[in-house]
């Protein structure tokens, strides 16, 4: 299938050698839900050497784990097994957590007091960094322009990323930096805005960010240690054991893959290579990897844009736009070829699609690859599978692929969504229960830093379909709510068949590894809105608790 990057050395193992004195641990809880049919709840369970070796009443694991044992007991909390983001942004929630804020900023002027105040880590070289504004939150949702920036920043060049990440938002001085001018075409799958005398206005949709994103300076080596450790403990700290990163650069990955062998990385990380920029001739040639808390087993392409940025690609015109359906990041074709190449190589093939067209091209791409290549058992993903007609929901499931859904992504859009696709579209949008009913194996994450990476979150919206507050009452499109166990299973054992780690994690199982959340709430029978206010007691990766 792959091949093995590095072997593994001495000191990626943290696990005492055999015959040596090894401690057991004994994990005590209100209630442990294990999504073990055979014995769905138990009291405590007990580890050592990263395994569960008993699971059952305190009695049961007490007597099992031995004299001498040690006792954490939780108290009143609930443990369940390990939570996972199965679509996320290791490097851009750390750069989201180190550059200028603009999430919530209510107006153009709001953005630009916040870049004032912005802090040093904001700067990549003199580039001014920032990240999450959002039109649709501003006076007359209009898309902003460059003479803002300008004003205040006439020398420094800014770059300033939507909430979605679909689109950039620049000064003059980024656009002089990078040649782009009025005669500057739009590129495939990209679009320049500009004004009514064809001058860009300072916003870039999907692939024209590429245009400037090229000359913006790199981040340095110590930049880049510090905001993925500010990342990977975020991480621990919202009880996620595990996170399937969407889309690694080979500079990060490598820097992860340092780490794993060094015995530094506090959570799993299920790494898709970046399929879309040049990175992936060496990841083609490398193939797929496996450490011990890092793998690299499958390759991420995006075919389509946000819904948002009216970047998704539709089959009809949006409904608040007429003439526009979106754009196309690839041409089917190419989508085609480089599907087949990392299927041959023996990658499971994830792919960006939130447009009804986009999914449509998804499907019958996977579909077909799959066959041909015979690579059906590498579960290949649809990422985001978020608008999508009814036959492709079913073509979808009972092609048996994975659906990798984002519970907030609906409860954040459903104040638009409906203006940007109109009533019947979006009876086919966000359809997380739909799909589940096809066939299709759901794994859910929250696709951070586009939204929170707080897992809780996720799991409340999830089976709420509802804001913070409790609104819409009843739910949007409350037909597509999920059960708590089934939010549950989404962020466990959905994510777990997803990597290929369904043996040895998923559940709460003697003889499958450690890695469980403790949370102050039961996710399943406790009151929804519980949810909101809950907390993240511990997380245990591999039989260590990283975060309590």
């Amino acid at each position: 299938m792959g091949t093995l990057w590095l072997a593994l050395g001495p000191g990626c193992a943290r696990r005492a050698p055999e015959g040596a004195r090894v401690e057991t641990t004994v994990y005590v809880a209100r209630r442990i839900r294990t999504l073990d049919e055979r014995k769905p709840e138990a009291q405590a369970l007990a580890v050592r050497r990263g395994r569960l070796v008993a699971v059952g009443t305190k009695a049961e694991v007490l007597k099992a784990a031995g004299e001498g044992a040690r006792v954490v007991d939780y108290g009143d909390a609930v443990m369940v097994p390990g939570l996972v983001d199965a679509h996320a942004h290791i490097g851009g929630l750390g750069r989201s957590l180190t550059v200028a804020r603009l999430e919530g900023a209510r107006s153009v002027d709001e953005v630009v007091r916040r870049l004032a105040e912005a802090p040093a880590t904001s700067f990549q070289g003199d580039w001014l960094i920032g990240k999450g504004w959002d039109q649709n939150g501003w006076p007359g949702q209009q898309f902003p322009g460059r003479s803002e920036l300008d004003a205040r920043f006439p020398r420094t060049p800014v770059y300033l990323t939507r909430v979605d990440h679909h689109a950039a938002w620049v000064n003059g001085e980024a656009l002089k930096r990078a040649g782009i001018s009025r005669g500057t075409p739009d590129p495939a799958g990209g679009r320049i805005l500009r004004d009514a005398k064809g001058e860009p206005t300072g916003v870039l949709v999907d692939n024209a960010m590429d245009l400037v994103a090229k000359v913006v300076a790199p981040p340095t080596d110590e930049q880049l240690e510090a905001r993925l450790t500010a990342a990977l403990e975020r991480c621990a700290q919202v009880g996620l054991t595990g996170v399937h990163d969407a889309g690694m650069d080979l500079r990060t990955f490598r820097k992860l893959q340092a780490w794993d062998m060094a015995g530094r990385l506090p959570v799993r990380v299920y790494a898709m290579a970046d399929g879309q920029g040049e990175d992936r001739h060496t990841y083609l040639e490398l193939g797929t990897y496996g450490g011990r808390l890092l793998e690299m087993k499958s390759v991420k392409f995006l075919l389509d844009g946000a819904l948002g940025s009216r970047g998704a690609a539709l089959h009809e015109a949006y409904s608040d736009a007429p003439g526009e359906t979106g754009l196309l990041l690839m041409e089917p074709e190419e989508l085609a070829r480089r599907t087949w190449a990392f299927m041959e190589r023996g990658f499971q093939v994830c792919v960006h699609a939130i447009g009804d067209r986009a999914n449509t091209l998804v499907v019958d791409t996977l579909i077909r690859a799959s066959a041909a290549t015979g690579t059906k058992p590498l579960r290949h993903r649809v990422e985001h599978a978020q608008i999508l007609r009814p036959e492709d929901i079913r073509k979808l499931g009972e092609a048996g692929l994975v659906a990798s859904v984002q519970p907030t992504h609906g409860t954040s859009d459903m104040g638009w969504a409906e203006a940007r696709l109109g009533a019947e579209r979006l009876k086919g949008a966000y359809a997380w229960k739909s799909l589940k009913e096809a066939g299709a194996v759901l794994a859910l994450g929250s696709d951070f830093p586009i939204e929170n990476p707080d897992v809780l979150a996720g799991l409340y919206a999830a089976r709420t379909r509802q804001d913070a507050a409790g609104k819409p009452e009843g739910g949007w499109q409350p037909q597509e709510r999920l059960t708590g166990q089934e939010a549950l299973e989404g962020f466990t054992v959905g994510p777990a068949w997803a990597s290929f780690a369904e043996a040895r994690r998923g559940r709460l199982v003697e003889g499958m590894d450690a890695d469980f959340t403790v949370l102050s709430v039961d996710p399943v029978s406790d009151e929804a809105k519980q949810l909101v206010d809950a907390k993240v007691v511990a997380t245990v990766v591999d039989g260590r608790e990283v975060h309590r």
